[in-house]
């Protein structure tokens, strides 16, 4: 399990972090799935989810909504993937919440059906 000492997101690059909020902040991906791809991060050190306080899940949600609005004036997608990997294996390999906005573009793959469903590839369509 990271450490407060060895996390990434502790301590934000700042090239990287588009608006900072009081809880928490909205940083560009430095492995971007598509262009326009971010990441809203709570300041405080929490690996899960489902333990942040709900002044936490406010201010992460309301920066998802802020984050948006820049990636609109920046990359104009034609949709979103929003994400949140909890525990190992669910696919969280950075134990520092962090929800994912990934901006879709129309013809980034061949069929977007199932969306975040294609986590599980075999479950995807249905």
């Amino acid at each position: 399990m990271t450490t407060e000492n060895e996390c990434r997101f502790c301590s934000p690059s700042s090239d990287r972090l588009m608006i900072e909020g009081e809880l928490g902040f909205v940083a560009w991906d430095r492995h971007p799935a598509n262009p326009g791809h971010f990441l809203v991060i709570p300041k405080r050190h929490c690996a899960d989810y489902f333990d942040i306080t709900d002044e936490e899940r406010a201010e992460l949600w309301a920066l998802v909504d802020a984050g948006k609005k820049v990636a609109e004036q920046k990359h104009q997608p034609d949709g979103y993937n929003i994400g949140i990997n909890v525990g190992h294996w669910a696919g969280q390999s950075i134990h520092h919440l962090h929800i994912h906005v990934i901006p879709r573009y129309q013809g980034d793959v061949e069929n977007p059906k199932g969306g975040v469903r294609g986590v599980i590839p075999e479950r995807k369509n249905y």
